[in-house]
């Protein structure tokens, strides 16, 4: 082998080792003994005849899938993942990412802020968001501010964590940025008017303030996902990538939320049997800052150990999707025998309009977590079922949506929820006919993944146009 020729080859395997450190599972000594393992096939195969990097890729699928390996080390190394979980304050315990930029020599110290995967930044920027939370509320903002500035107030943070973890381009960090900047002069600059009758944050805003902040918040999560693609928002796989962060960090979410209102409620019982009532600090500090902290927590939860144990959502999904299924038959059903479905009032058309809402997101993230090779079974037979009701019920909605138009005018909700509606049936009939393509075998699953991730900017226009159009041309009511 000549000088070149080995050099080429080195590059190659950094390539390969650099990558394969994204996982968590894998120690730097891991990597070592797997690269043993690579450059001995490599050098099987060129004795073999193959040139360098066809040696090279042959041993490389050989090895096996990188995915496998993680699951393969975290059975091997369980106790060892599960203090992963931690701080670990040894220098010397690797868990090195492709993120860090860390590339240095196996052992070599690791700073506190690599350490865990970034659990210092993480709860950094947590407290950073309690804390942005918090002093809103000392200084005496109108009770809606809230309402409206949630997510400009909170995801900025989380934007800084995508930031630091994934490294995207300055171009991308200024776009990020210019959208939070419109969004908060949108949010607090337009004149809404008195609440309606619609409760929220112990306070009644406009319709158009609260369809304004709904719309915004999901619309800045979205644009928040390009820090966490580094940038490449038109990749498909990147926004995948996303989606399947989104389901992992709201199970994680979730789970924080619960554990932390059981041990809230425990602490007030508690000091309440002493004599000590803390339900006041628990209800103006422990609340606020811990529903904004644990954005960042979860986020760190879901990158630390992607890929190590087995995912949550994915579970859920596959137990869930039937059970949507038979819903949205059932409604399919009491909307053929029942016709007065039509003339329903707005919260009835508005819950149907979530579960629609949710049977996609369990569409999408099912689509995230599967294998594009494996062919149709059982399940996708059932997410068609899903899909084919959820178009069924998404035309219901839409017929009664349009008579309550005609019955009693335009109004920022009714149009809000007829646009929404409009974009669901676009994207279910689109969907229905790439998943059947796909179960008669005539289409492959990639194209139904593309669909999806190709979509995504439909909602975030729509969801633009809510924020910035509606409240003028409703006249902030």
């Amino acid at each position: 082998m000549t000088l070149e020729e080995r050099r080429e080859l080195d590059e190659l395997v950094a390539t390969w080792r650099e990558w394969l450190e994204r996982r968590d599972a894998l120690s730097a000594h891991d990597i070592d003994e797997l690269e043993g393992h690579l450059l001995d096939r490599v050098d099987s195969l060129r004795s073999a005849g193959l040139h360098d990097d066809e040696a090279f890729l042959v041993a490389v699928k050989r090895l096996g899938a990188v995915d496998e390996l993680s699951r393969e080390y975290a059975r091997v190394h369980s106790e060892r993942l599960w203090k992963q979980l931690v701080l670990d304050d040894d220098p010397n315990g690797g868990g090195r990412t492709a993120a860090s930029g860390d590339l240095g020599a196996p052992g070599a110290p690791t700073s506190v802020l690599r350490r865990a995967n970034g659990l210092a930044v993480a709860l950094g920027l947590g407290v950073g968001a309690g804390l942005a939370v918090k002093v809103a509320d000392l200084i005496g903002v109108d009770p809606t501010f809230f309402l409206r500035n949630a997510a400009i107030l909170v995801l900025p943070f989380l934007a800084a964590w995508f930031a630091w973890r994934h490294r995207p381009p300055v171009g991308a960090l200024a776009g990020i940025a210019g959208a939070f900047a419109l969004a908060a002069v949108v949010l607090n600059a337009y004149p809404f008017g008195p609440g309606a009758g619609t409760a929220a944050f112990a306070t009644e805003p406009s319709m158009t303030e609260l369809l304004a902040a709904v719309h915004a918040a999901v619309a800045l999560w979205l644009v928040t996902g390009i820090a966490y693609a580094a940038g490449d928002w038109r990749s498909g796989d990147a926004r995948m990538d996303f989606v399947r962060f989104s389901g992992e960090w709201a199970v994680y979410y979730l789970l924080i939320a619960l554990v932390g209102g059981g041990l809230s409620m425990l602490a007030v019982a508690v000091f309440g049997s002493i004599g000590v009532d803390v339900l006041p600090f628990v209800g103006e500090w422990v609340l606020p800052c811990g529903a904004a902290g644990a954005v960042l927590v979860a986020a760190w939860l879901v990158e630390a150990k992607q890929r190590v144990i087995e995912n949550i959502a994915p579970v859920l999904t596959k137990v869930f999707t039937p059970l949507f299924a038979l819903m949205l038959l059932a409604l399919v059903v009491a909307a053929a025998l029942q016709w007065n479905l039509v003339d329903a009032n707005r919260d009835l058309l508005i819950a149907f309009d979530l579960v629609l809402v949710v049977a996609l997101a369990l569409l999408v993230y099912s689509y995230s977590a599967r294998d594009p090779l494996v062919r149709a079974g059982w399940f996708e037979w059932i997410q068609f079922v899903m899909l084919a009701g959820a178009l069924v019920v998404d035309l219901v909605v839409l017929v009664a949506m349009v008579g309550r138009i005609g019955e009693f005018g335009f109004s920022a909700n009714k149009t809000a929820s007829l646009g929404l509606n409009l974009i669901l049936l676009a994207n279910l009939a689109r969907a229905a006919w790439l998943h059947l393509g796909f179960l008669r075998g005539r289409i492959p699953f990639l194209r139904l993944e593309r669909w999806q991730t190709a979509y995504l900017p439909v909602y975030v226009a729509w969801a633009a146009v809510v924020v910035v159009a509606f409240p003028p041309l409703f006249a902030f009511a």
